[in-house]
């Protein structure tokens, strides 16, 4: 057992290290550039919109269909639901508390409150994935090691890494656009993946529980996504378009294109 879940921290380690390669993307920026920010901050929010469904809500579907005496439809949508509430009463918190502290100021500030909910919807994504990978390393313990299962946990560590690069940038990217510096738009963005690992080895001690929930974990986590790309991402995108009023709407077409790329490669 404790080589598991040995085997499940290596695994979730080297998932937070691409999300922190694909945060170090933000020192590519010598300095702000509106423009391309824009387009990058639109990448992100594609991002997050495909990842939503090919890395979170379609695996919840297919394990709550094989595993779950609730109907995979019922436990799906409950956890995406509860998912965005959760972010939307997150922000009114968070709005309220900095209203409150800032009474004497005057308006609270919104740029902090993005930033808030960014960093938080990606780091509730990366705590199911996280339990992924665990679960999958622990069901190594009812297989005898067989060189199939552990191949299969590898590859979905492998998937799931992969996956974390452009989320990584998703994270940076758009601290950098919102006036952060490069080393502290990097800190933020690989932090958001720290939570991989404690996840993975909770979910390999406990592969007989978290797998029973991790449907719903993972239904929540896009729900969560959705709404921050929805209601922050892309309406900051489009603000200063005028000129090109499509050049951060395709930045959300090729972050789309590119997560459900390596996401259906990768199965």
């Amino acid at each position: 057992m404790n080589e598991i879940v040995i085997m499940a921290l290596i695994a979730t380690l080297g998932t937070w290290f691409v999300t922190a390669l694909g945060a170090a993307t933000v020192a590519f920026f010598k300095a702000p550039n509106p423009k391309l920010l824009n387009l990058m901050l639109g990448f992100a929010a594609g991002v997050m919109i495909a990842a939503s469904f090919w890395s979170l809500l379609q695996p919840a579907i297919e394990q709550a269909e094989a595993s779950s005496e609730i109907p995979a439809y019922l436990t799906a949508t409950i956890g995406f639901l509860c998912g965005a509430i959760f972010m939307w009463g997150s922000d009114k918190i968070v709005s309220y508390t900095r209203s409150r502290a800032n009474s004497t100021q005057g308006k609270p500030n919104e740029r902090l409150n993005r930033i808030i909910m960014l960093i938080l919807s990606i780091t509730l994504h990366n705590i199911p994935e996280g339990l992924a990978v665990g679960v999958a390393f622990g069901s190594l313990q009812n297989s005898s090691y067989s060189t199939e299962s552990l191949m299969g946990a590898i590859t979905i560590a492998v998937g799931i890494g992969l996956q974390n690069f452009p989320e990584g940038a998703a994270v940076s990217i758009p601290l950098r656009r919102e006036g952060y510096s490069r080393k502290k738009s990097f800190f933020l963005g690989q932090a958001s993946g720290l939570v991989e690992p404690i996840a993975g080895v909770v979910g390999a001690l406990l592969v007989a529980y978290i797998e029973s929930i991790l449907p719903f974990a993972l239904s929540f986590a896009a729900g969560a996504m959705i709404l921050v790309a929805v209601h922050e991402l892309i309406p900051e995108c489009q603000k200063n378009q005028d000129t090109q009023p499509y050049f951060a709407t395709m930045g959300i077409v090729l972050g789309f294109a590119v997560m459900m790329w390596l996401d259906v490669m990768l199965g």
